[in-house]
């Protein structure tokens, strides 16, 4: 295509083309269209919302499949819900939470500053033997002064960062001389603390210590939930943004020079743009044909950005019968399917216990035949919450590995070396491609928080490039 073709689509179509309506995608789209900008959003799915997607149980209840939880420092997120009168209720966590290490359940309460919890337990109460404690509290405070040097927007930057990358979680620990106690805390980061579904040997320390830099525990990023689920964010967005969303119109291929883009969807079907944002996963990106290609520096980073794996399942009971016994539905430990569970019930019931099944062991039980899957998730919540918790009146199980336009969840990871081989280029636009979604976030990537920042981020930019002067 020429020059004078691209300019000449770009002028007759629209300014901005958006590629992926979920979080991200439709807080650019909306942006920009309120700039005053002729937006269109190309989404592959037959619906919005990307990882905010709900769905209704058997009695109608409203259900988040993708993410849930509202952060304590979440603001834009927390402005977005105010905005549409959307109302919040504060996670439960009253009570004592189960610690499952090694088939012994430990009950403790939850410890507010999670700097002096064993995984936000009171670690005192746990009644773990004391010296095993004490190395992995030590150990904790070891890697808090490693996250403590990584600078959020430029990890590559920080003190040793080159060792630090090319040395993976596993090896890192194994060379701090830690007991299996000391370093299981950090397994739990890795494969559900929010920081992308993978196993310690699969990325490297730095970029665990970068996760927590970005998305601290400590500002408690499950504080919340919303009145009727959080998915409803991305239904208002979708449907203030309904006239410029085309749905099964999946992108192949994004051509551009300096008169302007060409981007190619569904069946033969193109828009001529001033610019493009690409607002979906990494990994994904790989899938598209960019004309001119990426740099290396670019595509080697895709190519070490995999989606993390995740399973999530909710369990829902009559009533929280867990709170009965003095207990407040947070589970964590080394159970053989199930590492987390959450009380997510509503105020006004009925009991709802939200888990998750990641890395290793989400790979081993998708394998499993569809019966034995549902087994070893009850059997588990059973060992948290006994007899009652193996017996719920719905089971819904989603497995974000089977999603084809996402591959994964919560988020995507780097392998060992990534950031200081190509980190530099995180951010970087490819000329009029500008990059969101969640992944290009410097604060709670992984999180809608981060999702709102990056699609902000990528208006700005754009709003830049077009001479428009941005925020």
């Amino acid at each position: 295509m020429t020059t004078a073709t691209l300019e000449a689509a770009a002028a007759a179509v629209v300014d901005v083309v958006v590629v992926g309506a979920g979080l991200s995608g439709l807080i650019c789209a909306r942006d920009l269209r309120r700039q005053g900008l002729v937006v269109r959003v190309l989404e592959a799915r037959d619906r919005c919302g990307g990882r905010m997607v709900g769905r209704r149980s058997a009695t109608g209840l409203p259900l988040d499949l993708g993410g849930q939880w509202v952060g304590a420092t979440h603001r834009r997120l927390i402005d977005l819900l105010e905005e549409f009168g959307l109302q919040r209720f504060p996670t439960s966590y009253n009570g004592d939470g189960v610690f499952h290490w090694n088939g012994t359940p430990h009950r403790a309460g939850v410890e507010p500053d999670f700097g002096s919890s064993f995984l936000f337990f009171q670690p005192q109460q746990l009644g773990l033997p004391q010296a095993e404690l004490e190395e992995a509290l030590a150990l904790q405070q070891r890697f808090q002064c490693l996250v403590a040097q990584v600078p959020p927007a430029a990890p590559w930057t920080a003190p040793n960062a080159e060792a630090l990358d090319r040395i993976s979680l596993q090896g890192w620990l194994e060379g701090q001389g830690a007991g299996p106690l000391a370093r299981y805390p950090l397994h739990w980061l890795a494969r559900v603390g929010g920081s992308g579904g993978f196993e310690p040997h699969e990325s490297s320390i730095l970029h665990l210590a970068w996760t927590q830099a970005v998305a601290p525990q400590h500002e408690t990023p499950e504080a919340s939930l919303v009145h009727g689920g959080a998915a409803q964010v991305a239904e208002r967005l979708a449907a203030e943004l309904a006239d410029v969303i085309r749905l099964r119109a999946p992108v192949g291929a994004i051509e551009q020079n300096a008169g302007g883009v060409r981007v190619s969807f569904g069946e033969g079907d193109a828009l001529g743009a001033a610019a493009v944002v690409v607002a979906i996963p990494p990994p994904l990106r790989l899938g598209l044909r960019f004309s001119p290609d990426l740099p290396p520096d670019g595509r080697g980073l895709l190519q070490r950005s995999p989606m993390g794996s995740m399973v999530k399942v909710l369990a829902l009971y009559p009533k929280p019968f867990w709170r009965e016994r003095g207990l407040n539905g947070l589970g964590i430990g080394n159970l053989p399917t199930l590492e987390l569970t959450v009380d997510s019930s509503p105020p006004e019931g009925p009991g709802l216990l939200a888990s998750f099944i990641s890395g290793d062991r989400a790979a081993r039980w998708q394998r499993l035949p569809e019966a034995q899957r549902r087994r070893a998730v009850l059997a588990d919540l059973a060992a948290w919450w006994g007899p009652a918790a193996a017996d719920p009146s719905e089971l819904v199980i989603h497995n974000w590995n089977e999603e084809s336009w996402t591959g994964g969840a919560f988020t995507s990871f780097l392998s060992p070396g990534a950031w200081t081989r190509h980190g530099p280029v995180w951010q970087q636009p490819h000329g009029r491609v500008v990059w969101a979604g969640t992944e290009a976030a410097c604060r709670w990537p992984g999180y809608f928080e981060g999702a709102i920042e990056a699609g902000l981020a990528a208006s700005d930019q754009v709003q830049r490039q077009l001479g428009r002067g941005g925020l």
